[in-house]
């Protein structure tokens, strides 16, 4: 028996060597779960672009938003595990995670960790029509005139929602939620004035920031992004305990082959610490990580936690 047995295992090396050396046998889809044009979409392409050329086949990154990057995800959670189709996820989900209570997948395990790409701070921005200078000014009109003012989102459950429901908490006025299906709708309506303020990644409103478009306030991050090194941090305006940005990281479904993921890993990890991609992320405001499939997931762990009691804390739901 045991020597049928090795023989048996001996036979199935080679299958397993060839399925490694195969892969990837057809174009690799990037799955991002917002419209195009936001920080998301924009990082999966610069991606993309680099390690289609690293994988022998081309990258194609498809938009599937909706629902606060949750029906994107429940696309890729029920993909073939195959590693052709992947997620461009976010800090996002495991804030969804609490909040949509009847998700068709389970973050921690509908998904195989690859790496996290890059961290991009969220920020306070404004039309430049607001008479408002600072965040303190932003408040004083804010008091003189409650209900009359609103912030765009991603989506229910997304960073910048929990970002301005914590925000409108600590002004201790109402702020009237705008949800989108991603930051390129969004940024068009905060430019048109169709909603009074955005917490969005700096990536989509830094050019409309640099061409004196919108009015950039603060940065949620405690420190403060090398992109706008003039803006200061909510935390230095006045509002203790502000400490969210947004990081972006590439997952594949559950039950994709180690060999696989070990391979999408190294030969992102190689494009992430380029010099090109380091420039790249510079111009969008954005910091390069690249860290390993356990590091992301334990990342994912924390947040999920994390988040969760904030959730609670500010009673944050998809109404």
């Amino acid at each position: 028996m045991t020597v049928a047995l090795a023989a048996a295992a001996t036979c199935l090396l080679p299958g397993a060597r060839a399925h490694a050396q195969a892969w990837p046998t057809k174009p690799v889809t990037i799955v991002v779960p917002f419209a195009a044009g936001g920080t998301t979409d924009v990082l999966a392409r610069a991606l993309g672009e680099k390690l289609g050329a690293a994988l022998g086949q081309p990258v194609i990154v498809e938009n599937r938003g909706g629902a606060g990057a949750t029906i994107g995800a429940d696309y890729v959670a029920k993909a073939a595990p195959d590693g052709h189709t992947l997620l461009m996820g976010a800090v996002h989900h495991t804030i969804a995670t609490s909040v949509y209570k009847k998700l068709g997948y389970d973050f921690q395990k509908s998904f195989s960790p690859i790496t996290t790409v890059a961290l991009v701070p969220n920020v306070l921005a404004v039309s430049a029509a607001t008479p408002a200078k600072d965040v303190k000014e932003l408040v004083a009109l804010i008091k003189a005139a409650p209900h009359k003012f609103s912030y765009g989102s991603n989506g229910a459950g997304t960073a910048q929602h929990l970002i301005g429901t914590q925000f409108a908490a600590t002004v201790g006025q109402p702020l009237l939620h705008v949800p989108y299906k991603g930051s390129g709708p969004l940024t068009t309506d905060l430019l048109g004035g169709q909603v009074s303020m955005s917490f969005d990644t700096v990536t989509p409103v830094l050019p409309h920031i640099k061409a004196g478009k919108l009015r950039a306030l603060a940065v949620t991050t405690a420190r403060r992004s090398s992109s706008l090194p003039d803006v200061p941090t909510l935390q230095e305006s006045g509002f203790a305990g502000f400490d969210i940005g947004t990081w972006f990281g590439v997952l594949a479904p559950a039950r994709t082959p180690a060999d696989v993921v070990a391979r999408l890993n190294a030969e992102m990890v190689k494009v992430i610490q380029s010099p090109d991609f380091h420039k790249r992320m510079q111009d969008i405001g954005a910091e390069p990580i690249g860290n390993t499939p356990a590091q992301m997931a334990e990342q994912i762990a924390a947040d999920t936690a994390r988040f969760a009691k904030l959730v609670a804390d500010h009673k944050i739901t998809t109404d």
